[in-house]
């Protein structure tokens, strides 16, 4: 049986116990009436009966450019989702984040999943102190709750039940007004790994904080960039104003658009006829290292050297990516690795060895090469192309992005 079949009995079964306990309130209860008894594992199709464009972004990624296969379930409640029968748009990765076959995986590679888990399928939780240096986890769900995966709950439901939002709102359910949801404090849990260790995984929040945030490189917040606003009604059926609301994309590694706003390539020759290169990498869209997250995610720097007649003659690669751990991936620990607890994922980071740490926040990285070259004409030829998982066999191109190409001719004088 799959995903998906476990995924539509955990929606019957959640809007059951809902409904029932829609039904079963009484006219001394508060305002907000409907409950959440499953918590943070409450199926998002009940929460899109009412708040249809959110929904129909979360699950399709509709007004995005995702590449990813989307899985959009149908709500089992007695008010149908307003959703198309297909889109040419794909499903955001929270709304796969308990489908992805990689977080299941990492269950047993990663600290027996509590490190991934814990994001995957949170409890809910406090809005952090973003001024921490250390930012600590949320708890992760029971096991037998995971299916529902990143659910709206997720975020938007607090430790009291209340449901919280930017703007005070009159709902059948409990309210509460909570302007940091606009802020990357909402981000801060999932999307940073304890302290800053520069170059290592998972630090995607530290990294907005420390090198962009802080020295005033920008003011903008996570939302600004991954989910653009518009105006609209927050539940369409119901007599609410229209307002700012944030569209729930999210766009990131998977966005064309996203990845190629965030890197430019310059490719200089270094002195007039000869042969010293110089290939500057810089961070000019991104308000945090590039690549981030995972340290599956990497960026290649392709080096091509034409001779007059179209001919290669010379070739170099730089890989970019973040750390395994608290330091650089090198070869040379692999018999350590083998003795931890999440062996298989961290030999898999040292196997490939050491390689660029990401780009920061406003860093321009020169990279240097000085080919073996006779006099003569020459065209460099210069491409960032963006990897979700480097692991994979280099030749697998299904999940890598150009970002950028740039070229330059060159002449090379006699000595």
């Amino acid at each position: 049986m799959n995903a998906q079949y476990y995924r539509s009995v955990l929606v019957l079964v959640a809007t059951t116990v809902l409904l029932t306990s829609f039904a079963t309130s009484t006219a001394q209860d508060p305002p907000g009436f409907i409950q959440f008894p499953m918590g943070t594992a409450t199926p998002s199709e009940f929460c899109g009966a009412c708040h249809k464009a959110i929904y129909r972004e979360f699950a399709t990624g509709f007004g995005s450019d995702l590449e990813y296969k989307a899985v959009v379930y149908q709500s089992a409640v007695g008010k149908p989702l307003t959703l198309p029968a297909n889109v040419s748009a794909t499903a955001t990765l929270h709304a796969l984040a308990g489908v992805d076959p990689f977080p299941v995986h990492a269950r047993t590679v990663e600290e027996e999943g509590r490190s991934c888990n814990v994001c995957h399928f949170p409890q809910a939780f406090e809005l952090p102190d973003i001024e921490k240096p250390d930012i600590p986890k949320p708890t992760g769900r029971s096991k037998e709750q995971e299916l529902g995966g990143l659910t709206c709950a997720s975020c938007h439901l607090t430790p009291d039940g209340k449901i919280r939002g930017p703007y005070e709102a009159a709902a059948p359910h409990q309210t509460v007004a909570d302007r940091k949801i606009q802020t990357s404090a909402m981000c801060a849990y999932c999307h940073s790994l304890g302290k800053r260790v520069v170059g290592k995984q998972t630090q995607t929040f530290l990294e907005w904080r420390e090198d962009f945030f802080k020295p005033g490189l920008g003011r903008q917040q996570c939302q600004d960039c991954h989910m653009f606003r518009t105006l609209r009604k927050l539940a369409e059926d119901f007599n609410v104003p229209v307002r700012a609301v944030a569209r729930h994309l999210w766009t990131g590694g998977h966005s064309t658009q996203r990845l190629r706003t965030a890197l430019s390539l310059v490719i200089v020759q270094g002195e007039e006829g000869k042969p010293n290169l110089e290939f500057h990498v810089i961070n000019i869209g991104a308000g945090h290292s590039v690549p981030t997250g995972s340290n599956r995610r990497a960026v290649y720097l392709n080096a091509d050297l034409f001779d007059a007649n179209g001919k290669a003659v010379a070739s170099r690669e730089w890989v970019f990516a973040p750390w395994y751990g608290n330091r650089p991936d090198d070869r040379a620990f692999l018999e350590e690795d083998k003795k931890l607890p999440d062996a298989v994922a961290a030999m898999q980071a040292d196997a490939q060895g050491p390689h660029e740490a990401p780009i920061r926040a406003g860093e321009e990285r020169i990279l240097s090469w000085v080919p073996e070259m006779v006099p003569g004409n020459y065209t460099i030829r210069a491409s960032l192309i963006y990897d979700l998982n480097r692991y994979n066999d280099r030749t697998f191109v299904e999940d890598q992005t150009e970002i950028y190409r740039s070229s330059l001719p060159i002449k090379i004088a006699r000595k």
